[in-house]
């Protein structure tokens, strides 16, 4: 199988959380790493990040050792977005910097193209 450009980058502290998440014990291996998007949240569209199984309209990427699958039709709103994690006394979790979004809101989970 091809694996294709990815749309999406991670920041090390990212990169090393996901793969942390990955390698616990009771992870289901079965489970793909997803990214997306949805809709919802107060500017539109939410992003999905989380474990799922893989459908016919995934298409799959890798990026430095981590592969992820995303719905070939969300590389519209996610080209070029950085996943960062986040792990500070006033913040804790992943962010998503997003070059396609027009509005955000302050929870930096919800945008707008």
């Amino acid at each position: 199988m091809e694996i294709a450009t990815p749309p999406v980058q991670f920041t090390p502290g990212a990169r090393t959380e996901l793969l942390r998440l990955m390698n616990d014990p009771g992870f289901d291996t079965s489970k793909h790493l997803r990214i997306g998007v949805k809709g919802g949240g107060c500017s539109g569209l939410s992003y999905v990040l989380g474990f799922d199984d893989k459908q016919s309209e995934d298409e799959e990427y890798e990026v430095d050792g981590l592969r992820f699958i995303m719905n070939k039709s969300h590389g519209l709103y996610l080209m070029g977005m950085q996943v960062d994690w986040l792990d500070g006394l006033s913040a804790r979790g992943f962010s998503f910097t997003n070059p396609n979004a027009s509005k955000t809101c302050g929870c930096g989970t919800s945008f707008s193209v």
